[in-house]
């Protein structure tokens, strides 16, 4: 089976600290995962890794840095078990830099449509789900920090297995190709 990539925001901040904690609460024995923002869900490359980080510095490079504000906890039930927090205000951002992306060696026909999101968790079925959004939204009520994260830098990645990512190169907005 061919190896899977995605593109992410992590969010290494508060709000990223508060969505780990939970996750961690929620779904304890799913393996550590970073907060993040996924521009390109997972797909597999339409080329090899070279040409693609090509493409991914190129694009990368001309986007400037933005702001996104998070709102409410959502979910995607019935389509797949997971809860949410969507992303209100430079969620057209976010969009724009899928669709351009989302081309040439990382061309993927996507299961879904885009939905600029942070994920909290997925989980087992659609019950776990329902009981787990309950608990993000009261959580999420609580929360008392900054909604707010600025994407400045993107990450490559590659699966290594299941639910284990590896970060493979920082793609800096802005900016040119940091090495791995």
């Amino acid at each position: 089976m061919p190896s899977r990539y995605a593109l992410v925001a992590y969010v290494n901040s508060p709000v990223g600290e508060f969505v780990e904690n939970l996750r961690r609460e929620l779904h304890p024995d799913l393996p550590h995962l970073a907060a993040h923002i996924t521009l390109l869900p997972p797909r597999p490359l339409c080329g090899n890794e070279n040409d693609a980080l090509h493409l991914l510095a190129r694009v990368c490079g001309q986007a400037e840095p933005f702001e996104v504000a998070l709102g409410d906890v959502q979910s995607f039930i019935p389509g797949t078990p997971t809860i949410y927090i969507r992303v209100v205000s430079g969620a057209a951002r976010l969009q724009e830099l899928h669709d351009q992306l989302n081309r040439e060696q990382l061309w993927c026909s996507e299961e879904w449509a885009y939905i600029p999101h942070l994920t909290i968790a997925k989980m087992a079925n659609p019950q776990s789900a329902e009981e787990a959004l309950k608990i993000s939204r009261e959580r999420w009520r609580q929360y008392a920090g900054s909604r707010r994260i600025v994407i400045d830098r993107l990450t490559f990645v590659r699966e290594q297995e299941q639910n284990h990512w590896v970060d493979l190169a920082p793609l800096p907005l802005g900016g040119s190709l940091v090495s791995p």
